[in-house]
């Protein structure tokens, strides 16, 4: 069949490779896509928040699957009008994709079905954000309720910091998506993220992954889209992951299925480990980027047959197998990401992937035949390892490889598992 892909970035440049690589995948093609895609799937530049011009395109080159990438067109509804014209796709419908663009129906759909998650409070002024602050105690956290890009989390350490991120928010900082905030509990414990993908029915597990936030070592500086992940996450035992399923994941898929929501697609959980079990961060409705990345690289399975049946409500006919070996990701970023991020600058990928690494291209174009910067985010470096240190120093090997001066990297991607593994050595 011919497959579609939308998206851009790593994570898609990821989907792309691992979609093409599928023997059911005759013609890939890919919406806008980016230099590293190009090399996998044939770029077209069809607006994807015009969906009758996607429908159009893909009843002309005959796609028997879309696969959208990002969630900002799960949210607009582009599932709803491919499906409206009998085209499958992989992605929730727009009322499905709440479950990430409000993070007040989150939590109130938490509520009702006892999904085990911090207390919260939805303000829709500066002034009922302020008030709410007096029921939580330090640090605070405050989320933008729509889309922010990954970026509209705040930790406020005091109430005047707080106080202040409420004004910067209510202020326009994250624009429409902090119309409304959300004010939750801080959980104590270590994050890490499951994966899971489901028809609405059928749930298979689709892998465990760590993620690095913060743009500094050591987990320092400002919020970002990811600077880099491993997977899977040893820290997400067999009996943890469990609970995910029989405490967050199953609750959630028969309520919404039960509210006439029925979700179809990936399910992206954020999960802290307290000391009472796991408890949920928030749901994102498209594969996490960067963890997308390392999951394609353990991945052993035909994607294409596993999002078609999605698609199709036959999950239950399919499984997912994933290497044993762990897969970790660093993210090279443009000088000044996450705040302006400087483009333009030259790259050269040399022999990064000589070893058995794979450069995937998030914020990359090509100036008079070379390769610039596009974006924040630039290249995904991903190697694989027999755990999380031998994973780690064939990544950093790879970095090292690339010529890319007006780029930065953090240098300790999976450090809190590295320091783990070392202890039990």
């Amino acid at each position: 069949m011919n497959i579609l892909l939308l998206g851009s970035g790593g994570r898609e440049h990821a989907l792309a490779w691992k979609l093409a690589q599928s023997p059911s995948c005759a013609k890939l093609y890919a919406a806008p896509g980016n230099p590293g895609i190009a090399e996998r799937a044939e770029l077209t530049s069809i607006d994807v928040s015009n969906h009758e011009a996607v429908a159009l395109f893909c009843k002309a080159n005959t796609i028997g699957l879309v696969v959208i990438g990002p969630e900002a067109p799960l949210v607009d509804g582009l599932a709803d009008s491919l499906r409206a014209e009998g085209i499958a796709v992989f992605g929730p419908s727009a009322a499905a994709a709440q479950l990430e663009g409000s993070k007040g129906f989150t939590k109130d759909l938490c509520a009702r079905a006892n999904i085990p998650t911090g207390g919260y409070v939805r303000a829709t002024s500066l002034y009922d954000a302020n008030r709410a602050l007096t029921r939580f105690n330090a640090p605070f956290v405050l989320k933008a309720d729509g889309l922010a890009a990954g970026k509209g989390v705040v930790i406020a350490p005091t109430l005047e910091d707080a106080e202040a991120a409420l004004a910067d928010m209510f202020g326009g900082q994250f624009g429409e998506a902090g119309a409304e905030v959300v004010i939750e509990e801080f959980l104590d414990g270590e994050e890490a993220s499951f994966f899971a993908i489901t028809d609405g029915e059928t749930i298979i597990p689709f892998g465990t992954a760590q993620d690095h936030k913060r743009v500094g070592e050591g987990d320092v500086g400002p919020n970002t889209g990811g600077m880099g992940a491993y997977s899977p996450a040893p820290v997400l035992t067999p009996e943890l992951q469990q609970r995910a399923m029989d405490e967050i994941l199953r609750p959630t898929v028969d309520t919404m299925r039960a509210e006439g929501m029925p979700y179809s697609g990936v399910l992206y959980l954020g999960l802290m480990l307290t000391k009472s079990g796991p408890q949920l961060i928030e749901y994102n409705c498209r594969f996490g980027d960067p963890e997308c990345q390392v999951l394609m690289m353990r991945l052993q399975s035909d994607l294409a047959a596993i999002m078609l049946a999605c698609a199709n409500g036959q999950l239950a006919s399919v499984g997912a197998d994933f290497a044993e070996e762990t897969a970790l990701t660093v993210v090279m970023a443009a000088e000044g990401y996450p705040a302006s991020a400087k483009k333009g600058g030259a790259i050269d990928l040399g022999d990064a992937e000589a070893g058995g690494a794979k450069v995937f291209h998030a914020g990359t174009a090509v100036k008079d035949g070379a390769l610039v910067v596009n974006g924040g985010r630039v290249l995904n470096v991903t190697a694989a390892g027999a755990n999380v240190t031998a994973a780690q120093k064939a990544a950093y090997k790879a970095v090292d490889a690339i010529s890319f001066e007006s780029g930065f990297c953090r240098r300790d991607i999976g450090w809190r598992e590295v320091a783990r593994e070392k202890s039990q050595n």
